[in-house]
């Protein structure tokens, strides 16, 4: 028997070596050599083409290699019956929150400002931004969002959340559901897209909802690109509404090279490195769901296919 795995040419053997080493005597094959179709029992990877996974007679359980899984539901033929994992990884969540964070602190200590006054040759103070008065505001409140919001409680920023059904979070203003959104988006000068795509969250970020922020208001997004509409972030940005964006996902990736993102002087772009998998860290629940799968057992961080994470 074997695990099917497809990830990123750059990765794979590094992946392959990693489960090789913690599976001693489980074949690991490399996408697309597939070889046998009835002796795959576990895949492991990232956007396995529609309707592939049917070929497997005999294919217990699906590992996604990142927090997300929108390209697994991408396959209208989807097996109903194959459980769904997804990872959650500490080294990961830490990776990404340090990226907010320090976008975070980018845009409320002016660093786009300042950076731009050194491009022109041009000594020149700005007025300094109060800590105590940046409301910063995390849409998410997974893994991911309360991670980030646990940090930032130190550096005292008024602190807020946003999910899609009510939760709790210590030293946080939260807000919930279609009425909590505007009122969440007024009070928040530096906002932070964390949330999984969904078809209750592509597109959430049009131009109606973004106007709703704070004039000069900031927009962080490390979730899906497809949570924004971009020409309206855009046009934002242009009419001086919001002051300044920091990109790491996009609805096409890798970005187009003529995209407007890439040249707009308030726009921030990462190349989707704010949370990456590493094999060493994650391999270890890779493996833990593999042994599950063949046991018939629940697999660690289940995929609700109504929720879609």
């Amino acid at each position: 028997m074997a695990i099917l795995l497809k990830s990123d040419p750059d990765d794979t053997r590094g992946w392959e070596a990693e489960l090789a080493r913690r599976l001693p005597g489980v074949e690991v094959r490399i996408w697309p050599e597939v070889g046998d179709p009835a002796e795959i029992e576990f895949c492991v990877g990232w956007a396995f083409p529609p309707g592939s996974l049917r070929g497997f007679p005999k294919l217990k359980g699906l590992q996604s290699l990142g927090a997300g899984v929108d390209h697994v539901f991408r396959d209208p033929v989807l097996p109903a019956h194959l459980p769904i994992a997804r990872i959650v990884d500490p080294y990961m969540t830490e990776d990404m929150t340090q990226w907010v964070m320090l976008n975070v602190l980018r845009f409320h200590k002016q660093d786009p400002d300042y950076r731009r006054l050194q491009a022109e040759g041009r000594w020149h103070e700005l007025p300094p931004l109060s800590w105590q008065a940046r409301r910063v505001g995390v849409m998410g409140l997974g893994e991911l969002g309360g991670h980030a919001l646990a940090r930032l409680r130190h550096f005292g920023y008024p602190l807020a959340g946003w999910s899609r059904t009510a939760k709790r979070v210590d030293g946080v203003e939260t807000f919930a559901g279609e009425a909590g959104l505007q009122p969440f988006l007024a009070r928040t000068d530096i906002l932070v897209a964390l949330l999984p795509l969904t078809p209750a969250t592509e597109n959430l970020l049009d131009r109606r909802r973004l106007s709703w922020l704070p004039p000069g208001a900031c927009v962080i997004n490390a979730g899906r690109g497809r949570l924004i509409v971009d020409e309206d972030l855009i046009a934002l940005l242009d009419s001086g509404h919001l002051g300044g964006a920091a990109l790491d996902v996009f609805r096409r990736e890798p970005l187009e090279p003529d995209h407007p993102f890439w040249r707009h002087p308030s726009v921030i772009v990462a190349p989707h490195v704010s949370a990456l998998t590493r094999a060493e860290t994650a391999a270890p629940q890779i493996v833990e769901n593999y042994r599950r799968a063949l046991a018939g057992e629940p697999l660690l961080h289940l995929v609700d296919r109504q929720r879609r994470y």
